[in-house]
């Protein structure tokens, strides 16, 4: 996207406020993302982000029980619940959710999928590959968090470490370099 014209943005600096306004929110009402951070910043003055990981858990536990019958629907079903996890991100800005939901999505779907995912194959290496990933990826997000949340975090962070060696990712686990446990 280009940027503005400096004539331009003078031009709109100078624009009277009514017109400046009605503009601006026909803008906004264009890009979802942004009228929903809006709302949580503006009239939910960030007071509802519990309420926001609640509904996010409940939809990862719903899409967990569905019952896919292939590694290739539980990886479509991850990605999907990941987009929802990102856009939360973007809109509250909450790094704590980011990493306490990444987490419970991957455990979530490894008690209720662990069988399509158990070995290692040629039907299972795709999912096997983005869950190994995005476990290299929530490692790297919890170390830039408060240490005092690491205590939070070590058992299901352990569970998830022992599944991701010694079921389908373990091969990708091991070309990242993902430790078997995690320690404080």
């Amino acid at each position: 996207m280009p940027a503005l014209d400096p004539d331009l943005k003078k031009a709109i600096v100078r624009m009277p406020g009514p017109e400046k306004d009605k503009l601006l929110l026909r803008l906004i009402a264009k890009d979802a993302t942004l009228t929903e951070k809006l709302q949580f910043e503006l009239v939910e003055h960030g007071r509802t982000i519990d309420e926001r990981r609640e509904l996010i858990k409940d939809f990862i536990r719903r899409t967990a029980n569905l019952h896919q019958d292939t590694a290739a629907w539980v990886l479509i079903d991850l990605r999907t619940v990941s987009g929802y996890i990102t856009r939360h991100v973007k809109v509250t800005k909450d790094k704590y959710g980011e990493v306490e939901l990444m987490l419970y999505m991957l455990n979530t779907f490894y008690d209720v999928h662990a069988h399509l995912l158990h070995k290692f194959s040629h039907r299972t290496e795709k999912a096997a590959q983005y869950i190994a990933k995005r476990t290299e990826m929530l490692l790297k997000k919890v170390v830039k968090l408060d240490p005092d949340y690491y205590l939070e975090f070590s058992d299901d962070i352990n569970k998830l470490l022992s599944w991701v060696h010694y079921a389908a990712p373990a091969h990708f686990a091991w070309q990242l370099g993902l430790p078997k446990e995690w320690a404080i």
